[in-house]
């Protein structure tokens, strides 16, 4: 056990006393003033675990997922904690308080959270300026783009956060999936779906890079068969660089907690499955022609294995450091490698669907 996971495991009394968005709040300012003494000690350089993967060189396969980092407060801080890259957001044109609080949830006794955050962000303007001003350290950072609640024009929304951003972010993620801004999934539907992509890309396009950054997107886990074959068949046909599988669920397996009927999106322990099966299906779907990053539940090295075994090129944590810390990508990470190891892989890229 390292000395800052020790630290955690006394901290975490103290935080679990505060309520969910506080202790969230307080563990971002915690990262930030930590920002200059950990993001000196990271290391993109690529390693044993290294890939590439929509263009992109990850030092390691393990991220952060969306919504953690709203507001592009602390990647630098999140890198140098050890993951091989980081997911900013979901940023919206404007800024936005979202949903009433209380809004966040720890189930403690399911290692689960429920939220139903609303998209509560500063902008595009403040993430743009901090993005703007660290573009230049290296890492992976990528963009999670969202649309008003309020908007009159949500496709409008997602095509203009994806021109705005795309000069600072080395990936775009659109995020159709989340289940706290009514109506928004309704964008995962086909033709719906085939419009959004096509305003987005002809946005990024119109910023006029050289080299713009690939578009990824992100799914609900809680979708019908005939949704996955369509949402997989727009990706390929479009050329989106990869598929985020998945987001928080609506379901709501057998839970302890008395926060088990709150309404939001529910992930960490009891999402591991489901996730799982649409990773797998997904896989399927797309014959394997596209990269998949894997998202839910992963809280050890070996979750994130069997997610790699079964087709994610990448995964992500977010839930799971509630309840474990800071320092659980890097011990991920150390477990992944003893893992390849032990299974007679070179590479992660060798790994991955190998199921």
């Amino acid at each position: 056990m390292t000395l800052k996971t020790r630290l955690f495991d006394l901290a975490k009394p103290a935080i679990f006393a505060l309520d969910p968005e506080t202790g969230h709040r307080l563990a971002i300012r915690g990262l930030k003033s930590m920002r200059p003494l950990i993001a000196a000690s990271a290391d993109t350089s690529p390693g044993k675990l290294a890939s590439t993967v929509a263009g992109l060189t990850f030092p390691n396969p393990v991220g952060v997922a969306a919504g953690f980092d709203k507001d592009a407060e602390v990647p630098d801080a999140l890198l140098g904690l050890g993951f091989g890259f980081t997911e900013v957001g979901s940023i919206t044109p404007l800024p936005q308080a979202g949903n009433p609080r209380p809004r966040l949830f720890r189930l403690t006794g399911d290692d689960a959270v429920i939220n139903r955050m609303g998209f509560n962000n500063a902008g595009a303007e403040t993430a743009l300026a901090r993005l703007d001003a660290r573009k230049d350290r290296g890492g992976v950072v990528g963009v999670n783009i969202g649309a008003n609640k309020d908007s009159p024009d949500r496709s409008a929304d997602y095509a203009l956060m994806a021109k705005t951003m795309a000069p600072v972010a080395d990936y775009l993620a659109i995020n159709v999936s989340s289940p706290n801004t009514p109506g928004l999934r309704a964008l995962q539907d086909e033709s719906a779906l085939a419009d959004l992509i096509d305003g987005v890309i002809s946005a990024r396009d119109e910023a006029g890079l050289d080299g713009p950054p690939p578009i990824f997107l992100k799914v609900a886990p809680d979708l019908e068969p005939a949704d996955i074959d369509a949402i997989s068949r727009i990706a390929l046909d479009k050329g989106l660089s990869a598929l985020i599988v998945s987001n928080t669920t609506i379901s709501r397996p057998a839970l302890t907690s008395h926060h088990a009927g709150e309404v939001g999106g529910l992930s960490g322990a009891p999402l591991r499955n489901l996730a799982l099966e649409r990773l797998r299906d997904f896989r399927k779907a797309t014959g394997g022609a596209m990269p998949l990053i894997g998202v839910g539940g992963i809280a050890s090295a070996e979750h994130a294995w069997e997610r790699i075994r079964a087709g994610a090129s990448l995964v992500q944590l977010y839930s799971a450091m509630v309840f474990h810390g800071p320092m659980l990508g890097s011990q991920i990470v150390s477990g992944l490698e003893r893992l390849m190891t032990r299974d007679g892989f070179a590479t992660i890229a060798e790994a991955v669907g190998s199921e």
